[in-house]
């Protein structure tokens, strides 16, 4: 095969993102050409290092896309949210998203007042 051809169905290969939790209640997220080989992995101990060290795991969430590629981005987005923007995608609460996105704290913009140099 040419690299042309293995870069093609690279794209067209369907992708999963997925997520499990952990024995400790930790997740952890995954994408994936084949969701039942990384599921018998991380069982086995022979997956991620964070999986290895707390088994056993359930999968609880699956996501599929078109391509590989579009797969592994969301599991790099998913990635850095924060557990409860997690639990909320599990839920379902796709309305809740965005504003367990936004900062609460005092350095986020909305709580930026300019001064007045008079």
């Amino acid at each position: 095969m040419t690299s042309t051809t293995l870069s093609h169905i690279k794209r067209v290969m369907k992708g999963y993102t997925y997520i499990l939790e952990c024995s400790d209640g930790s997740y952890y997220t995954g994408s994936t050409v084949d969701l039942d080989k990384p599921m018998v992995q991380h069982q086995e101990g022979n997956g991620a290092n964070h999986t290895k060290k707390r088994p056993p795991v359930k999968l609880i969430y699956v996501e599929e896309y078109d391509s590989i590629a579009k797969a592994f981005y969301r599991e790099k987005q998913i990635q850095g949210w924060k557990r409860a923007k997690k639990e909320a995608l599990f839920r379902g609460e796709i309305r809740e998203l965005p504003s367990l996105a936004e900062c609460k704290n005092g350095s986020h913009y909305k709580f930026f007042k300019e001064e007045k140099n008079d």
